[in-house]
């Protein structure tokens, strides 16, 4: 039969093929008694750029097919036809029998450069194929999956009635409907690839009903062409057979409709009136349903339309969900398109475990298209070693991908659903209804406006809105990613990682998106940390636009919140304006969510957006009537609680009640959720409503009513019968401790704040806030604000009152508690190493943590930022002076085994800019130096943090203050010291790191980063302030003379 190449896609695999026809023309080469000559043997040489034929180093006859992708691996698996064996290869070893000589069996080898073949073999065929395969993917410059070019036949009916055939290069397949069936148990019902060619004389077939049934459906569909598995494919032909199977659920994923066609299934007449309920029972009773192969017919294809017998309609994949969802046990959101590259291996196999497949292979066989991946089909190995391949294959599929994606910078409390967030609220039912509905229609609707902006008053409910879209989304399969901001919350409350944490998210959307974004970071390994255009624009919009217009889902969803929380406004406005751009996605839509209070820099950020880009609503303007509705399902579905909690009478509640306090909470939910915690908070509940409820109710502001109740939750935890003079003193404590929580740059344990503030009685004190505070049960995870509104309330002297806190105050007292701290547990060697060439490698977390525990952590990498906000004036021989005299060495140590000594070298930076020379000349002078040495010893610092006593210091100029003050710390055992310069030179610092010469060095046009080029081959990017290393580029073939940045 004469091979057609457009069959065989790109794949890491070669085919030869000895064809008897060619035996004539090699007759030069062979004569016939050596041709049977007992022992004699032809061997086929593989130098996987020519693949030849030899007879003892002679060329004898071969057609070879081609060779269409990359051979990257050293083990391949080798279909091996009888009589052949194996040749200079190092292992053999057998996956199904220990006996060569058998027809297509599998084995794996190692080193492979020939095979041998007997020339007394006599194939029974006039074709001798073998083939083997990479057991890898082919390399990322030809795609990864093995049916991606394969042409696909299609069926049509000819004018004169009779079906057709018609084949279609993958580029230019036209739409089609596909039918899903099981096979009828006497295959002589079906009508084959054979019988379409040669004519249907059979017309009373099981299969001609189906062929029939197909093409009537597909036509009313306005669909020209149609597939059907027992006619598109040779399956006599095994070559095509296998990649077929590859290809399958591409095909079904790429139809327009996929109808199922229920033998077994029979209604009858279509105008019974009893037809609606059989329809409803119809489903559990087929056969269809217990099928290994029709598994990837279910979930590929979007819509998915069920056929009885007859013709009658049962419904499609989407109204059946819950049925098809409890018959299968997949769940729903699989059956709406949620990605499949989002559950594990095993959840996917206990799909598959009670289906029944003819062959038992087959049942692994059968989620190849499932999970991607190709690998030789071995009928006879049995299911156990089946499955055991497969897994492997899905293990190695993409060996690489996940770790280089692990590099990404990534925001671990960033996500709606992380630990940070679980326990925080979503919309009741009956609530927000319209809102979201007016969301959700913005989603899967024709509204070109990529972004969908809800900005509130503090307290309105934008973040519980943001959950709640998140998790629909999320359980929809829809969700692209979440960003939830979150001011003094370290990795969340700026944009340094936004971009890269949205594309880690995205890449577990698919294995495609996946690869995109993998090859993005391969072609730009220095892609994070980048302008935030190059990485929004590279790792999310270059991917996105990748994907197929057929993808599923149409729409991805990113859900934005609290941008307003952001620190940065210049980032702000920036993110907005790249946000934008995403409208110019046209195979899937991206479709932002983003929720902020209307500060200036957001709306100064949107009022630059025309507005046919994005879709605005004020939630504080919503009606009062239905945002008071919302309201009062929240209070009472709250309050219910709380009497069940205290076993309180059904009707503890009157509707009265409920209507006080919704006018109270005008229009803030957070004044509601507030509320309820204060009043659920202790045992009682009923005197804490009377409290509430006793106030004032005609302020105009919302933001008074949430001043008032602030101010009752803090007036309830100061005991009634303390003396004035002791409350007072609890105002003050209380204020203290509050004031330290609510500047924190990143949060701490009850515990850690203690220790930090050397107060014990922290837990005790704010046992009783609860509705202010998040208070975990055990004390040493970390203390959070319930809602940024309290610490606007704190830290406003006209709203609070008796206990405003001062904030540049609180962070000079949290400044002194730090230095304190330090002071108090800092010293040579801290992590106890013993050894001066110890690597900071080589502490373990444990370790870490016992030495250095949170709270001294914080005090070393944030002392110098609350200083600075402090607006605290330095002056020589302060207390700030004295520490660094004392401490520093000790201080830098710290931060090496922590991996923080770049942050504080930017620390060091900072506080020599906020300190004026002529005012205090002797300190300026002492940091600047330090400067100097932190920068000349960075290496050593990050690396081997003891070498601080010995090599940093004897390295030092003579002069240098930090080895003046310190050089008694140089060990006893360097008695010859080298001979060293006076004073610093010009050069502030060296960065090390490349083998070779250096060839060109260029600035980036913001001054933050450098680059430089090497005859070692590389390219490395810099730090320029601080000098560390950011990325180094390799793949280079030759020297780099020059770089530059665009």
């Amino acid at each position: 039969m004469e091979e057609d190449p457009s069959l065989y896609p790109p794949s890491s695999c070669v085919r030869a093929t000895l064809k008897r026809e060619q035996k004539a023309q090699s007759q030069q080469y062979l004569t016939p008694s050596e041709e049977k000559a007992p022992g004699s043997f032809l061997k086929v040489m593989f130098d996987f750029e020519n693949p030849k034929l030899e007879r003892f180093g002679q060329p004898a006859w071969l057609t070879t097919i081609g060779w269409t992708g990359a051979l990257a691996a050293t083990k391949r698996n080798l279909n091996l036809p009888r009589g052949c064996r194996p040749a200079g290869c190092a292992t053999l070893n057998l996956t199904s029998s220990s006996n060569l000589h058998l027809t297509s069996r599998l084995c794996q080898l190692d080193d492979l450069t020939a095979i041998e073949i007997p020339c007394s073999c006599d194939p029974s065929s006039d074709e001798f194929l073998f083939q083997f395969c990479a057991v890898s993917h082919a390399t990322s410059n030809s795609t990864s999956s093995l049916y991606s070019a394969m042409a696909m036949r299609l069926l049509a009916v000819s004018d004169d009635g009779h079906f057709t055939q018609e084949r279609f290069a993958k580029d230019s397949i036209p739409p089609y409907a596909i039918l899903s069936h099981r096979w009828s148990t006497h295959e002589d019902d079906e009508i084959t690839f054979k019988g379409i060619a040669e004519g249907i004389h059979d017309k009373k077939k099981l299969g001609y009903q189906k062929l029939q049934f197909c093409s009537a459906q597909a036509k009313a569909d306005g669909l020209h062409y149609f597939w059907v598995d027992t006619c598109c494919i040779n399956q006599s032909d095994q070559n095509e057979l296998s990649i077929a199977i590859y290809s399958m659920f591409r095909w079904y994923q790429k139809a327009v409709k996929c109808y199922v066609y229920l033998a077994d299934v029979y209604i009858g007449d279509r105008d019974d009136p009893s037809i609606s309920a059989a329809k409803g029972s119809a489903l559990t009773k087929s056969e269809w349903f217990s099928r290994g192969w029709t598994l990837q017919e279910l979930l590929a294809p979007e819509v998915v339309e069920f056929y009885t017998r007859d013709g009658v309609r049962l419904g499609d994949k989407s109204s059946l969900e819950q049925q098809i969802a409890e018959i299968t046990d997949i769940p729903i959101s699989v059956l709406r398109g949620r990605s499949l590259s989002r559950f594990t291996p095993e959840e996917i196999f206990s799909w598959v475990e009670r289906r029944r497949t003819k062959k038992v292979e087959d049942k692994a066989y059968c989620l190849l298209g499932v999970f991607n991946v190709s690998m030789l089909l071995d009928y006879g190995e049995g299911e156990e070693m089946a499955f055991s391949r497969l897994y492997r294959e899905i293990e190695n599929r993409v060996p690489d991908m996940d770790g280089l994606l692990k590099t990404l910078p990534y925001a671990t409390d960033a996500p709606f659903n992380t630990a940070k967030w679980q326990h925080e609220p979503t919309c009741l039912p009956d609530t927000r209804v319209d809102l979201q509905q007016q969301i959700h229609g913005w989603i899967d609707g024709s509204d070109e406006r990529t972004i969908f902006w809800l900005n509130g008053l503090a307290g309105t409910g934008k973040s519980t809105i943001a959950r709640t879209v998140a998790r629909n989304c999320f359980q929809q399969g829809r969700l692209g990613a979440s960003f939830f901001f979150s001011k003094g919350s370290a990795d969340i409350s700026h944009a340094g990682k936004f971009f890269t944490t949205i594309a880690a998210q995205l890449s577990e959307e698919s294995q495609y998106l996946k690869r995109c974004i993998y090859d993005a970071i391969k072609e730009n390994k220095s892609i994070a940390t980048q302008s935030y255009a190059n990485q929004w624009r590279q790792l999310i919009l270059g991917p996105l636009s990748k994907l197929d217009r057929g993808y599923r889902p149409f729409a991805f969803v990113l859900v934005i919140d609290a941008m307003d929380e952001c620190e940065n406004n210049a980032d702000i406005t920036l993110i907005l304006q790249l946000l934008v751009e995403a409208q110019s996605l046209r195979k899937v839509r991206l479709r932002v969510f983003l929720t902020s209070r209307p500060d200036t820099p957001i709306r100064h950020g949107f009022d630059q957006i025309s507005e046919d880009k994005h879709r605005h609503i004020v939630l504080h303007n919503i009606s009062p009537s239905v945002i008071n509705h919302d309201i009062s399902v929240f209070l009472t579905h709250k309050l219910q609680l709380i009497g069940r909690d205290n076993y309180f009478p059904d009707n503890w509640l009157g509707l009265d009640i409920i209507a006080d306090l919704v006018q109270k909470a005008n229009g803030l939910f957070i004044w509601a959720a507030t509320a309820c915690r204060f009043i659920g908070g202790g045992p009682l509940a009923k005197r804490r409503i009377a409290a509430i409820l006793a106030g004032e109710i005609d302020a105009e502001s919302p933001e008074e009513h949430l001043n008032r109740l602030y101010t009752s939750v803090l007036q309830s935890s100061i005991p009634q019968n303390y003396s004035e003079k002791s409350k007072q003193e609890l105002r003050v404590f209380l204020r203290n401790i509050l004031g330290s929580i609510a500047i924190l740059l990143s949060p701490l344990s009850v515990n850690s704040l203690s220790t930090i503030l050397n107060e014990e009685l922290v837990g005790v004190a704010v046992k009783d806030l609860h509705a202010i505070l998040d208070i975990p049960k055990e004390p040493t995870r970390q203390l959070r604000l319930h809602h940024p509104s309290f610490r606007d309330f704190l830290l406003n002297k006209d709203r609070c009152g008796d206990f405003w806190v001062d904030e540049k105050e609180a962070h000079r007292r949290l400044a002194a508690c730090c230095i304190q701290l330090m002071s108090q547990t800092l010293k040579k060697d801290i992590c106890r190493m013993h050894a001066p060439d110890s690597k900071a490698s080589q502490v373990e977390s444990s370790r870490l943590q016992k030495c250095l525990p949170p709270e001294v952590q914080y005090a070393c990498v944030y002392w110098i930022q609350h200083l600075q906000k402090s607006s605290t004036q330095l002056y020589d021989n302060d207390k700030v002076h004295q520490f660094l005299q004392t401490y520093l060495l000790y201080w830098l140590e710290a931060l090496g085994w922590m991996g923080k000594t770049s942050e504080g070298i930017q620390a060091i930076l900072s506080l020599e800019a906020h300190i004026p020379a002529t005012k205090s000349p002797n300190l300026h002078a002492f940091i600047h130096d330090a400067k100097r040495f932190a920068l000349y010893n960075r290496l050593v610092i990050e690396q081997v943090p003891l070498q601080l006593y010995c090599s940093a210091l004897v390295f030092a100029p003579k002069n240098s203050i930090t080895r003046k003050k310190f050089e008694s710390y140089i060990p006893y055992w360097i008695q010859l010291k080298p001979k060293v310069q006076a004073h610093w030179n010009v050069a502030l610092q060296t960065l090390e790191g490349h083998t070779g010469s250096v060839s060109s060095v260029a600035f980036s046009p913001d001054g933050k980063q450098v680059v430089s080029g090497s005859y070692d081959k590389t390219v490395r990017l810099w730090d320029a302030v601080t000098g560390s290393a950011l990325q180094t580029l390799e793949g280079h073939t030759d020297w780099v003379w020059s770089v530059a940045f665009s």
